[in-house]
């Protein structure tokens, strides 16, 4: 049985998003697209639904998942498409829902407004606590952003499709991580840049290390890095996949590298801390700043 790619409703820009970026997902990976909104003021069974108290949330409730089914629908009529409400908080709903699914798609709303459900906090608080990919949508990204600009400098979807950029920590170069960005750029037809971000060993001088130690131990990463892909690219011979290791700071050098990128991957270990599961630094830094859609990957 194929798994479903899973998207969250809210009513807000960012989910509506989100769900038109899992839409174009589900059909390039022919997978069936599942819309989930989840609200845990649903009615119990045997409570009367013609309750005053009750029928104006219901119907807003109802009309967040309607209208998202209609219009993706009407939109991708050769997509399976599938809808249900849950009645559960968001966080645990979208973890059990993320469970079954081959893929979780929620709106990111960055550095916006106060957020709404899925938007804001709830996203954010998701992410950490699901095993499977998660990838976080702008309320701004289209289909046609999916793909390069043309010769006059427009987003049109006759284009090819954006790069793939996946952040690599060489001391964590997981298998399902690497798995995930070369699929997700065959899947594009696009090409992948695989970076790394590295610096001088902590507690040494780096700014005082001649120019050329700087560039062997940059030459000697590179080669480590170009070492890693090889098997990689054998197993994707289709996918046009280049290492770039990067002298600065991992989480400015990533934001710099997702400038004009279709989709961002970045890892994340999923380890409980005291109070809870958490993204990461770098993750964080990256969901809040990118301004492509970006993809949380679970490794151990």
């Amino acid at each position: 049985m194929l798994r479903p790619i899973v998207a969250g409703l809210d009513g807000s820009r960012e989910s509506a998003a989100a769900a038109d970026w899992a839409a174009r997902e589900a059909l390039r990976r022919g997978l069936p697209l599942r819309l989930v909104h989840a609200w845990e003021a649903l009615p119990d069974d045997g409570v009367p639904a013609t309750l005053p108290e009750l029928q104006v949330p219901q119907y807003w409730a109802r009309r967040v998942l309607r209208n998202g089914l209609a219009r993706l629908t009407e939109q991708y009529p050769h997509l399976v498409i599938t809808g249900e409400q849950i009645k559960r908080p968001p966080i645990p709903a979208l973890v059990s829902e993320a469970d079954t699914a081959e893929l979780l798609v929620l709106g990111n709303q960055g550095f916006g407004g106060p957020g709404r459900y899925l938007a804001g906090s709830i996203a954010m608080a998701a992410v950490p606590q699901v095993r499977q990919p998660v990838v976080l949508v702008r309320s701004n990204w289209s289909a046609a952003d999916d793909h390069l600009p043309d010769a006059d400098d427009c987003a049109v979807k006759g284009t090819a499709c954006r790069d793939v950029v996946l952040g690599l920590d060489l001391r964590h170069a997981r298998e399902d991580l690497l798995e995930f960005a070369f699929q997700a750029a065959r899947f594009r037809g696009a090409a992948l840049r695989i970076v790394h971000a590295w610096g001088p060993p902590r507690g040494s001088a780096g700014a005082g290390r001649g120019v050329g130690e700087l560039e062997r131990q940059a030459g000697a990463v590179g080669w480590e890095l170009d070492a890693l892909l090889d098997p990689w690219r054998e197993k994707f011979p289709t996918v046009n996949a280049r290492g770039v290791a990067v002298n600065g700071q991992p989480g400015q050098v990533l934001l710099r590298a997702a400038h004009g990128a279709g989709l961002l991957v970045v890892g994340r270990q999923p380890r409980l801390w005291a109070v809870g599961a958490r993204i990461g630094r770098i993750g964080h830094l990256t969901i809040r700043r990118a301004n492509c859609p970006v993809a949380v990957v679970a490794h151990d």
